[in-house]
């Protein structure tokens, strides 16, 4: 099952979310949706028009390309005057020992599962080191039904084959280079090496160290072992990379009957896991290690620049399903984290380093040393960060930390519909948020009304908010949705979406978002591809683009069948963007054997920057 189904059958939540009941009170204090939104009006939005494909075009015409079409075919499109090749598949080597270790018919063996690119590729981040262009690219998850070997039918059969998939997932770090045929992987470069859920860590900050830390293995509660479910990423402004612990509950079970406890319940930890480790690998059974969930669920620092380095756990960032890290900075120089957690009715976070950011300066301290806040949206359209300190919350400061979830309910957080990636804009003060579906919505717990136009949130949102004095450390912050994904050629009421989305550039299930050196927003989704029902006409999972001033949203990129569209990076002469292509469908990209998850590299071919 995906994680979203196995979330909701531990813990199900709520049909409405706070941020919910939010909007409709900002549009029942107008009347209608046009205040609300950045970009719309309420004729719009209520179903009176809906832009032709002769429109959507026109309004297209302020980007760098041509928008392409939607598709629902295996391979990947992009605009006439593009190109694109994969740059690395799962399996393929990083030193040549593993040269030819990926089988087309069985997958990749256990000897060589540490030597190759790991499965399911998501977040990734692009360095210079001494010259060279280094990535780091997360393996969020793996696909047991792909990954192992046939006679398993999905489930680990033993020790090895947990081994194998532990193997496959965490992060790559991997230097790439232009070559006679576009940029490639350099095998056996001294900067490659894969980060797994053996690797051993450390950690800082307050809950370092504290009891809820300790272990039978580790008597000090300072070396966990292992970074899991790698979702979104982050990159530090002095260079270090930053990999964010998504689902990690999944992971963990119990082999004897337990009740979990209030912090296991929250987390959704108990019963049994997704992928049996339990069963073959004490650490991951709750039964005789409790504690091993506390040591997991956090932002990583990991230095591309030194393969030797041991990556850090910084638990003053606190625990929860992080998606991505989006590092900016304050108006005084203090490091500021903005961070989503990406399960149904959960929170928004922000981080504030005590310190201040100088280049070239000592970085010590910075993500360790700082406050942790939550958001709070008003229906005016006004919020607030709210800090998550033991007097507001009732707890410990190591408490607050490791138990970020109950933190942020203790001081009235604002659930949300499934946080996923915050990207800052770098031209302007404000940072955007997408908000990626709540298809529990609906029903008797939220019927239809002038003041609550969508009954269900099935197409997504992106929620965006401006600093008081465009200031990222202040407390108080306005503001406004972005856009409202939808099907206006299903639709001509509220569920065709804001009147920034046409029948040319639709989509559903924002996901991934990043800015480009021009100030324009890169929109990735993890949607509904059936291309039926109210997702009649979407097509694929797409790449698309956003005029972060004007509104306007245009198609650049669609995913295989199947596929989500995850992870973004570019070149560091801004000619090729580097896009991560999730668990795809069929045999992608050999059109035989295995399906392999992919970075591609996608440019121009009149050599000119990939930008929106």
């Amino acid at each position: 099952m995906s994680w979203d189904e196995f979330d909701e059958m531990r813990d199900p939540r709520p049909a409405e979310n706070d941020f919910d009941r939010v909007v409709e009170r900002a549009i029942s204090r107008r009347g209608f949706l046009g205040g609300v939104l950045a970009f719309g009006s309420a004729s719009a939005l209520f179903g009176t028009t809906t832009l032709t494909p002769t429109a959507a075009k026109a309004q297209a015409q302020g980007f760098s390309f041509a928008p392409i079409p939607t598709f629902t075919d295996a391979t990947i499109h992009v605009p006439e005057g593009f190109e694109w090749k994969p740059l690395v598949r799962w399996g393929d080597a990083l030193w040549s020992e593993a040269e030819g270790a990926f089988n087309a018919e069985t997958g990749v063996a256990l000897d060589m599962s540490d030597k190759v690119f790991g499965e399911n590729t998501d977040g990734m981040e692009l360095f210079e080191v001494e010259g060279r262009e280094i990535i780091a690219v997360n393996s969020e998850y793996v696909n047991p039904g792909i990954n192992l070997p046939a006679a398993s039918e999905g489930i680990p059969a033993n020790a090895d084959e947990v081994m194998l998939l532990k193997n496959m997932q965490g992060v790559t770090v991997m230097e790439v280079a232009m070559g006679t045929n576009g940029y490639e992987v350099v095998v056996d470069s001294p900067y490659n090496r894969r980060i797994t859920h053996e690797t051993q860590m450390t950690m800082d900050g307050p809950a370092a160290g504290h009891d809820l830390m300790k272990t039978n293995a580790d008597a000090e509660g300072m070396s966990p072992k292992g970074t899991m479910n790698n979702c979104g990423s982050g990159k530090t402004l002095w260079g270090t990379y930053l990999t964010c612990e998504e689902n990690f509950n999944g992971y963990f079970g119990a082999t004897e009957a337990r009740e979990p406890t209030e912090g296991e319940a929250r987390y959704g930890i108990g019963g049994e896991s997704n992928y049996s480790y339990e069963k073959f690998d004490v650490r991951y059974d709750i039964s005789k290690e409790p504690n091993e969930p506390h040591r997991h669920g956090w932002i990583t620092e990991i230095d591309p620049a030194n393969p030797d380095s041991v990556p850090v756990k910084h638990t003053a960032l606190g625990r929860f399903k992080h998606e991505n890290a989006e590092m900016t900075l304050a108006a005084d120089g203090r490091v500021v984290v903005y961070m989503g957690d990406d399960e149904r009715g959960e929170f928004i976070y922000r981080y504030v380093s005590n310190g201040t950011y100088t280049e070239g300066g000592p970085t010590e301290g910075l993500l360790s040393d700082g406050q942790l806040y939550v958001a709070v949206f008003n229906d005016d359209q006004t919020g607030e960060w709210r800090a998550l300190t033991p007097e507001a919350t009732g707890m410990t400061l190591e408490e607050t930390l490791v138990f970020s979830r109950m933190a942020g309910s203790a001081v009235g957080a604002t659930t949300m519909d499934r946080p996923e990636w915050i990207a800052v804009n770098p031209m302007k003060a404000e940072a955007y948020c997408a908000l990626t579906n709540n298809s529990k919505r609906g029903g008797d717990a939220m019927p239809v009304n002038a003041a609550n136009p969508r009954e269900t949130n099935d197409y997504g949102q992106i929620v965006r908010w401006m600093p008081e004095g465009d200031d990222h450390g202040a407390d108080a912050f306005t503001w406004d949705l972005y856009v409202m994904a939808g099907n206006p050629t299903v639709y001509d009421n509220v569920y065709g979406g804001s009147e920034n989305i046409t029948d040319g550039n639709m989509f559903n299930s924002p996901d991934g978002m990043a800015f480009d050196q021009n100030g324009m927003l890169w929109i990735q989704t993890d949607g509904d591809d059936s291309n039926e029902g109210d997702f009649a006409g979407q097509g694929n999972n797409q790449m698309l683009v956003g005029n972060p001033e004007t509104g306007e949203i245009a198609r650049f990129l669609s995913a295989p069948k199947g596929a989500e569209v995850t992870g973004l990076c570019w070149s560091l002469d801004g000619k090729t963007a580097f896009v991560g292509i999730q668990h795809p469908g069929g045999s992608w990209p050999e059109g035989n054997g295995l399906p392999r998850s992919s970075v591609i590299a996608v440019w121009r071919t009149d050599g000119n920057v990939v930008v929106g």
